[in-house]
């Protein structure tokens, strides 16, 4: 068990306020000026978790913070073995949340045990405008709707992941090869999906004061890196924004895709191992997420 005096958790705290505090400076200057951004504001919109939750640090479960009174009604935390002092509780958690707790555990553990699939070339985004004259974004179609069309045709539709597939069109659907539901999720979900890839940071998140805050932003970071490459793969032309398109759509494209997608796997799943360990102590295989 580990336990951490009153200054040395207050430093961590205040060195990860300053992190998460950069990191979400952009985002909380557009929403003061009434801007939004189709490629940073995702995160925030879609996971519907606000700076604020950033900001608050917790040590991991089991860590005993000394002196630390204050955190005593905190949701999840247990009274130390001394007076003042709290550690988050696990135990507590599972009680409170089984079906939570079971759901993130399958879904962190089972995505770090399956090779990644590196052949998807992000045309899950092309899929969700395709044959529609309706889109997700308020922007134009690089290639329009017909040359957007045209790729789909072109190549296969490999999508993993439910949370991307219910966005598809209706004539998209059956192009998949998999048909994917909420209850499959657990068995099919992969660490070469870019989508999986940013729901580590959603798991975390969920986890709470389970989760050393420095791993909760580390997720963070990577769903952010994810979210550009995400857009800079999609359909849509965002040079208003400085986004320079992947055209995934040429063999050039397709390679820098696939490239940067298995870095990202790697990342995804040290971060997948590292979550479990801090919540559960779990020793797992590495796997390789290139394979």
């Amino acid at each position: 068990m580990t336990a951490l005096s009153r200054a040395e958790w207050s430093a961590r705290a205040e060195a990860h306020a300053e992190r998460a505090d950069a990191l979400t400076a952009a985002h909380r200057e557009r929403q003061q000026r009434g801007e939004k951004h189709p490629v940073e504001d995702f995160l925030f919109t879609y996971y519907s978790y606000k700076p604020a939750q950033l900001r608050r640090w917790h040590p991991g479960a089991g860590v005993t913070l000394h002196d630390a009174a204050e955190r005593a009604g905190w949701r999840w935390y247990s009274p130390g073995p001394r007076p003042g002092d709290v550690v988050p509780d696990a135990e507590m958690f599972q009680a409170e949340k089984p079906q939570l707790a079971s759901l993130v555990e399958r879904m962190l553990r089972l995505t770090a045990a399956r090779p990644g699939q590196f052949g998807c070339f992000g045309l899950h985004e092309w899929a969700m405008v395709y044959r529609s004259d309706e889109h997700r974004h308020a922007v134009p179609l690089r290639l329009g709707g017909a040359g957007t069309d045209a790729v789909v045709e072109a190549g296969e539709l490999r999508c993993t992941h439910f949370d991307a597939f219910r966005f598809f069109t209706d004539d998209a659907v059956p192009r998949n090869r998999l048909p994917l539901s909420r209850e499959g999720q657990p068995d099919i979900e992969q660490p070469g999906c870019l989508h999986a890839g940013m729901d580590v940071y959603k798991w975390a998140i969920k986890l709470g004061p389970l989760v050393p805050g420095e791993l909760m932003l580390d997720a963070f970071e990577l769903a952010s890196d994810i979210r550009r490459l995400d857009m800079e793969a999609a359909p849509y032309d965002l040079s208003e924004w400085g986004v320079r398109p992947v055209r995934i759509e040429t063999a050039e494209g397709k390679a820098e895709y696939v490239r940067r997608q298995r870095t990202f796997a790697e990342r995804g799943n040290a971060l997948r191992h590292a979550i479990l360990g801090a919540w559960l102590g779990a020793k797992l295989p590495v796997d390789s997420a290139a394979s």
